[in-house]
């Protein structure tokens, strides 16, 4: 004891005799005491705390042995719920369920119906045979294709870089990630409008007109809760580079133009999010006022490939969810794989939820097997039984923000585990996911970002003026135009901030907008193909250069079929036959 005592009076640079400093010596070694440490100990995990609020080691008080207490019993916390973690089952947790074998031990406390049941040891309910997990990799007997009919070229990152830690990002990563965006498109902007040399402060008083770039931003006092933009709740947010960081009410002139879009659209999309080109002045009234838009550039075309026979396929698209709210019989794909071992296309691209964590009977316990075991039986077994009858097939999984399976829940997210794969052809993406098929390049996500963008659309009509002339003349239907704010937006998600009535369906994670990307860069060429799946209604379109398709949910009896025909001079558009087909 006097060791230990000397030893902090010591380290403090206190005496016995000094009457303000025997509370806190008595403090020390009670804290020294009750958790096992040298006065050295204390000291050591002092320093450390200390720095790593202040950068710098401050004098230890009173309050700095609550401090240190604090952080011990956090330290004794992490490590004991860390030997709990790896010594038994924990229950059920997002993404790895613990399969049958592992159930022993889990509390059932708060489980109904079947989960209840498998919460206990395999003894009570097998008769002493515990539950064999479902290891597909192992009983696989079936012809593995030493070749596939099409070239797979995907995002060459490992999975542990896109597996991120979430909830995890400041207010800092975030501001940085939104004023790269502005600062990327006003570069794009420049290098497209050659009469325009420097881009203007829209907060700065002028005479003059000045092109500014910015975000459009919902004045939410302005309008009201639940009102969508419109002409009087226009915010103008620009990056700190170009405005201070600034946001400026925005105004659109009566006789407002719209300068290089295509022609015919009569108009353009505006949205929370949506970065825009704008000519206009501040004229010292508190707001900027727009005469002129200046259209996002469009993404230009891919090249043409060569002409190649052998370089055409078939494929099928289908997004989730695969089995109805009522139960979890699979029923609609039960049908679609029946019809995927009759028409055997070279590529099948599955879009989640498959195990959706919002179905009313995951959501109420009422399952007999681990959500991992639902997907490996009702999906791995029944694509791997596809595939030994179609050898040179393809199957591309992409999952969703709402999928059980997955231990990623934000967007962007990453593939799926491994442990999913199943079999060598069957290829786990990320959400959202690009990808080149014999040279052809798809852009595909799981979100419903067509709906979200219908929900949030304000429509602001001008006069047209150097417009874009293409023949065909530009597709201007609602769908068209939705599909032409994520082209052009390059972006798989535009919308920001995210309505709070659809925020759960998306999860967005801002600081890693970069995964969001429809091409690598703002100049590269747009996708051949883009699959949006929406509630809106099933189609399948060229946009600009791209073809759109949304394939809607297998629920509903639809799906897309797509051939591409690799013999021809044309661009890839006019080679690509896309449709949506019926459940038979």
């Amino acid at each position: 004891m006097s060791s230990l005592r000397s030893d902090i009076c010591e380290w403090l640079g206190a005496t016995d005799l000094e009457e303000d400093s025997e509370s806190l010596i008595n403090e020390c070694i009670s804290i020294c005491q009750m958790y096992n440490l040298t006065a050295k100990d204390l000291q050591y995990k002092w320093e450390a705390l200390s720095y790593g609020k202040a950068q710098t080691i401050l004098r230890f008080t009173r309050e700095s042995a609550s401090d240190v207490k604090a952080q011990i019993q956090r330290e004794m916390q992490a490590k004991n719920a860390s030997s709990v973690s790896k010594s038994a089952a924990t229950g059920f947790v997002r993404g790895k369920f613990a399969n049958s074998a592992k159930f022993v031990g889990v509390n059932a406390k708060g489980l109904a119906g079947p989960l209840k049941a498998a919460a206990q040891p395999p003894k009570a309910l097998f008769g002493g045979m515990a539950s064999v997990p479902v290891k597909l990799e192992q009983d696989f007997d079936g012809p593995i294709a030493s070749s596939s009919r099409v070239t797979f070229v995907g995002q060459k990152e490992a999975r542990q870089n896109r597996a991120y830690r979430y909830m995890y990002e400041t207010l800092g990563e975030r501001s940085d990630t939104l004023d790269a965006q502005l600062d990327g498109f006003g570069e794009l902007v420049l290098k497209h409008y050659r009469d325009i040399h420097q881009l203007g402060h829209p907060g700065v008083f002028s005479e003059e007109s000045c092109v500014v770039v910015g975000r459009i931003v919902l004045d939410a006092e302005a309008s009201g809760s639940g009102i969508k933009l419109n002409d009087q709740s226009l915010i103008l947010e620009s990056s700190r580079s170009h405005g201070d960081g600034l946001r400026v009410p925005l105004q659109l002139a009566p006789d407002l133009k719209i300068r290089g879009g295509y022609k015919g659209l009569g108009g353009v999309g505006l949205f929370p999010g949506a970065v825009v080109a704008l000519k206009g002045r501040n004229g010292g009234g508190g707001y900027f006022i727009a005469s002129e838009i200046l259209a996002i550039p469009p993404m230009p075309a891919s090249p043409a490939p060569p002409s190649n026979v052998a370089a055409s396929f078939d494929m099928c698209i289908a997004c989730g969810p695969f089995t109805p709210d009522a139960n979890l019989d699979y029923k609609p794909w039960r049908t679609l794989i029946s019809n995927l071992k009759t028409s055997k296309p070279a590529v099948v691209l599955l879009l989640g939820p498959f195990v959706d964590a919002t179905h009313a009977d995951i959501q109420n316990g009422m399952v007999d097997e681990t959500p991992s075991d639902i997907f490996k039986h009702q999906f791995i077994a029944p694509l791997r039984d596809f595939l030994s009858q179609s050898p040179t097939s393809t199957v591309l999984l992409v999952p969703s923000v709402n999928d059980i399976i997955s231990d990623h829940a934000v967007f962007p997210q990453c593939e799926l585990d491994d442990e999913f794969r199943g079999d060598p052809r069957i290829r786990l993406l990320p959400n959202p996911a690009r990808f080149l098929l014999n040279e052809i390049s798809f852009a595909v996500c799981s979100v419903d970002v067509l709906y979200h963008l219908r929900k949030e659309e304000y429509f602001r009509r001008g006069q047209e003026v150097d417009s874009i002339v293409c023949e065909p003349e530009a597709a201007s239907d609602p769908m068209s135009n939705l599909s032409r704010y994520v082209l052009q937006q390059r972006s798989f998600y535009p919308i920001f901030p995210v309505s709070l009535d659809v925020a759960h369906e998306v999860n967005l994670d801002v600081s890693h907008s970069a995964e969001l990307r429809v091409a690598e860069s703002p100049e590269d060429p747009g996708p051949d193909v883009m699959v949006l799946p929406s509630r809106l209604k099933h189609f399948s379109k060229v946009v600009d250069n791209s073809v759109v398709i949304n394939p809607s949910y297998l629920t509903k009896g639809t799906y897309a079929t797509l051939s591409y025909s690799g013999q021809g001079t044309g661009f890839p558009k006019d080679r690509i036959s896309a449709d949506i087909a019926k459940l038979s």
